[in-house]
């Protein structure tokens, strides 16, 4: 007759029948399944596991000379010294898509959401000349930040936005685009400065086509159709700037567009992101403007009820 009766031999069952005997008591382990079966649990290795670990050389082969021991010392280093880096990279491209986005989000305000050239040239109106500049100056050196971490880190490029109607895409091109509209057809906007925000915005965007082997590719259809180009104008002459649509500047616009369309159609296709119109649109809140329990000049919902409605 057995002391002891253990139901179970798995992990704890085995463990638990080991130590008593180890205390002198007869036991006895039931288990329907056959002793010894193969299961990995916590702080357990099983009879396979450790087979495989052999054959990896790294079971029960200890290094005995001083060269095997300072090699497994350096080996097993090395493999710590990866996993760190590895881990001490993602605050690094966190803090890059963080700056990133925190511009793409003040956009909202600007040009609306998804942005468009239109849009903000029309905000800023005639006594926005003041805040052109400084705003085509930060927008130049973002160009320069986005191309350098994306060129460092292109997963980066794959990030989403935190929301689904901006992308990295839609604000590089809306910049070329507002920059192709003033530096070709608004009289009295300042030319250096769009200029230079222009040369940054385009080689990031020819480079990027490289880094992510997408090759130019002039969008179809047109973004700008004659009846929205005429409309673009119109809007931009209510607001009171001056506007011109003779055939040499309808022509630098056609060619500054030629200098980067087909390449931000291409980032569009490759990173499925699509690209801005040039036109806000009718009738569409600003993000800011709009939560999932109300819109400015509607009605309070209770978000109780919002929870019902969903």
């Amino acid at each position: 007759m057995a002391d002891v009766l253990v139901v179970g031999g798995g992990p704890a069952g085995a463990i638990a029948a080991l130590v008593l005997a180890r205390c002198g008591l007869d036991v006895t382990i039931v288990e329907r399944a056959g002793i010894g079966r193969r299961k990995v649990c916590g702080e357990y290795l099983s009879a396979g596991a450790v087979d495989r670990l052999d054959r990896l050389g790294l079971g029960d082969v200890v290094p005995r000379s001083d060269a095997a021991r300072i090699l497994t010392v350096i080996e097993a280093g090395i493999g710590f010294g990866f996993l760190a880096s590895v881990i001490s990279y993602l605050p690094v491209l966190y803090g890059t898509f963080s700056r990133r986005e925190a511009r793409i989000s003040m956009l909202d305000a600007w040009a609306g959401s998804p942005p468009a050239a239109g849009e903000l040239l029309r905000r800023l109106g005639r006594d926005g000349e003041g805040l052109l500049g400084p705003f085509l100056q930060e927008w130049e050196r973002w160009s320069a930040e986005l191309l350098e971490s994306l060129i460092s880190y292109p997963i980066l490029g794959y990030f989403r936005s935190q929301h689904d109607n901006q992308s990295w895409v839609a604000a590089l091109t809306m910049i070329l685009d507002a920059c192709a509209i003033l530096m070709s057809n608004v009289d009295e906007a300042p030319k250096r400065i769009p200029k230079l925000t222009f040369a940054m915005a385009r080689h990031a965007v020819v480079d990027l086509c490289q880094i992510f082997n997408a090759a130019p590719e002039w969008p179809e259809p047109d973004r700008l159709p004659p009846a929205d180009l005429a409309r673009l104008w119109q809007q931009l002459r209510a607001e009171g700037i001056g506007v011109r649509d003779d055939a040499a500047s309808a022509a630098q616009f056609r060619e500054l567009r030629e200098m980067y369309e087909p390449y931000v159609n291409a980032l569009s296709r490759r990173l499925h992101m699509p690209l801005p119109t040039w036109l806000g649109a009718d009738g569409v809140l600003d993000n800011w403007q709009r939560t999932a329990w109300r819109s400015i000049g509607t009605t309070h919902i209770d978000p109780q009820e919002h929870a019902r409605r969903r």
